[in-house]
C-alpha cells in the first residue's frame, strides 16, 4: 500500500502511446499478457529510458541493483508526493493517499527509515515467522479441503491464494475472527484505488480507527501477537510516536496481502506451463524452497518499484535530475542475461539465484520471509495433494492492467 501500488493504474495521464516510446508499449495488450519480450528489448536498446511522460525506466540488473542501494534515489513520502503532483492530472489525487500512511519506514529515507525499521525488526523476527509454519499449513489444508469439496474445479485466486495471506496476517496480529470479514472488505477497497478515490480513503479512515482501538486494547491487555510485540517495543524506545506505531501496524498488516496472493498464483501458473519442472517438484518435494525462489524470479508480482531523485544522479550513462521519478523494473532485472544464465528458462534447481524481486539495500522487503513461507506451503501442498492439477479447459487469463504489477484476476483450475 505504497505509491508503487497506485501510479501504474493511472494510464490516462500519460496520453496516447507515442511511436518509439518503449515505456508506452508497456500499456499494450501484448505487454499485459507477457511483458518479458519488451523488457528484453528495453535492456538492449534503452536500459535507462526516459519516457514521454518524463519518467525514467531502468531495466538492467546492474543499474537497478546500484539504484536500490543509492540513497540519492529517495523513497521519502514528501518527495514522492511532489514528484507525482508535478506530473499533473489524476496523479495528484493518487498522491493524497501517501499522506494517510504517515511516515512509515517504507516511505522514508535514513535516518528515519532505520529508526522505524528497528521497531518492526524487533517484533517481526525470523523465529516468529518460522513458528507460523504449522498454522499456515493448517490454513492451506482447510482452504484446499473446501475447494476439493466444492470441486471438480476452482479459481485458485479466490479459493486459496487470496484468503491465505489475510488469514495468516490476522493470526499474526491477533485480529479476532469476528472482525476478519470487515478487515477483508477494507483490504479489497485499498486495491481499487483507481475506481473510487473517495471510497478508498473512507476505507483507510475506518481501518486506521480499527487499528487504533486494537493498539489501545493490547496496551491494556497484551497478548502473544505482533501488535502486542510492537507496543512493547515502542515502550522501550520513546522516540517512536503513537502515529508512527499505528502507521507501522497499518503497513505490516496490509503490505503483503496482494503480493503473497499473486506470488502463489503466478508461481502455480508457471509450474503448470512447465510440466517438466512440475514433475521434478512432485518427485522431490524438498526442492520447494529453491523452487519458490525461482518462481519468484521468473514471474514476480511486483514488476517495478518507484524512486525519486533527491539530487542529480548518474546511472548507466544518463543523468536523472533532481525531482524526477524512476521506475526500477525488478522483473526485467530478473531476466537479465548478464546476471542469469538462460534467464527465460524456468529451472527449479537454479543456483546463485540473487533475484531482486524483494528489492535490495536498506528497503529490502521486511515481509519477504513470510511471503516465501506462505508460497512454500501453498504451492507445495497443491503439488502434493492435487496430482492432476491443470488449467481449466478454455481458461482465459486476465492480467490486471497495471504495468508495475503482474497479477491475475482469476486462475481457473481443474484437478
Amino acid at each position: 500500500m505504497t505509491s508503487t501500488d497506485t501510479l501504474g493504474g493511472a494510464r490516462g495521464d500519460a496520453g496516447p502511446a507515442r511511436p518509439g516510446d518503449l515505456a508506452a508499449a508497456l500499456h499494450t495488450p501484448e505487454a499485459r499478457r507477457d511483458p518479458y519480450p519488451l523488457y528484453a528489448r528495453m535492456r538492449r536498446e534503452s536500459p535507462v529510458h526516459r519516457s514521454a511522460q518524463g519518467i525514467w525506466y531502468l531495466t538492467r540488473y546492474a543499474d537497478v541493483e546500484a539504484a536500490l542501494g543509492d540513497l540519492r534515489l529517495s523513497n521519502d513520502r514528501d518527495r514522492m508526493t511532489r514528484a507525482y503532483s508535478a506530473l499533473g492530472g489524476d496523479l495528484k489525487a493518487f498522491s493524497r493517499l501517501t499522506d494517510r500512511l504517515g511516515r512509515v519506514m517504507s516511505n522514508t529515507d535514513p535516518p528515519d527509515h532505520a529508526r522505524l525499521r528497528k521497531l518492526a525488526n524487533r517484533a517481526f523476527t525470523a523465529r516468529r515467522v518460522e513458528a507460523l509454519r504449522g498454522g499456515i499449513q493448517r490454513i492451506v489444508d482447510r482452504l484446499v479441503d473446501e475447494a476439493v469439496a466444492a470441486g471438480p474445479s476452482m479459481d485458485l485466486i479466490e479459493a486459496v491464494a487470496s484468503p491465505l495471506p489475510l488469514s495468516v496476517v490476522c493470526e499474526l496480529f491477533g485480529i479476532p475472527p469476528d472482525d476478519r470479514p470487515q478487515v477483508k472488505s477494507w483490504f479489497r477497497r485499498f486495491g481499487r484505488l483507481s475506481e473510487d478515490i473517495g471510497k478508498s480513503e473512507a476505507a483507510i479512515e475506518q481501518y486506521e480507527e480499527y487499528l487504533a482501538r486494537l493498539v489501545r486494547m493490547r496496551r491494556a491487555d497484551p497478548g502473544d501477537d505482533l501488535v502486542s510485540a510492537l507496543v512493547a517495543t515502542q515502550a522501550q524506545d520513546d522516540r517512536l510516536t503513537d502515529s508512527e506505531l499505528l502507521a507501522t501496524c497499518f503497513v505490516l498488516i496490509t503490505a503483503g496481502d496482494e503480493t503473497t496472493t499473486h506470488l502463489v498464483g503466478n508461481g502455480t501458473l508457471a509450474l503448470l506451463r512447465h510440466p517438466d519442472q512440475l514433475a521434478r517438484l512432485r518427485a522431490d518435494p524438498a526442492l520447494i524452497r529453491t523452487a519458490v525462489d525461482e518462481l519468484t524470479r521468473y514471474d514476480t508480482p511486483t514488476q517495478a518499484i518507484v524512486r525519486v531523485a533527491a539530487e542529480d544522479v548518474g546511472i548507466g550513462g544518463r543523468t536523472l535530475r533532481e525531482g524526477e521519478l524512476a521506475y526500477l523494473f525488478l522483473a526485467a532485472t530478473n531476466r537479465d542475461p548478464e546476471r542469469f544464465e538462460d534467464p527465460d528458462r524456468l529451472d527449479l534447481t537454479r543456483s546463485g539465484n540473487r533475484h531482486l524481486s524483494f528489492g535490495n539495500g536498506p528497503h529490502f522487503c521486511l515481509g519477504a520471509p513470510l511471503a516465501r513461507l506462505q508460497a512454500e506451503v501453498a504451492i507445495g501442498t497443491l503439488v502434493r495433494r492435487l496430482p492432476h492439477l491443470r488449467l481449466a479447459d478454455g481458461a482465459v487469463l486476465d492480467w490486471r492492467p497495471n504495468p508495475l504489477q503482474r497479477r491475475l484476476s482469476t486462475l481457473p483450475l481443474t484437478y
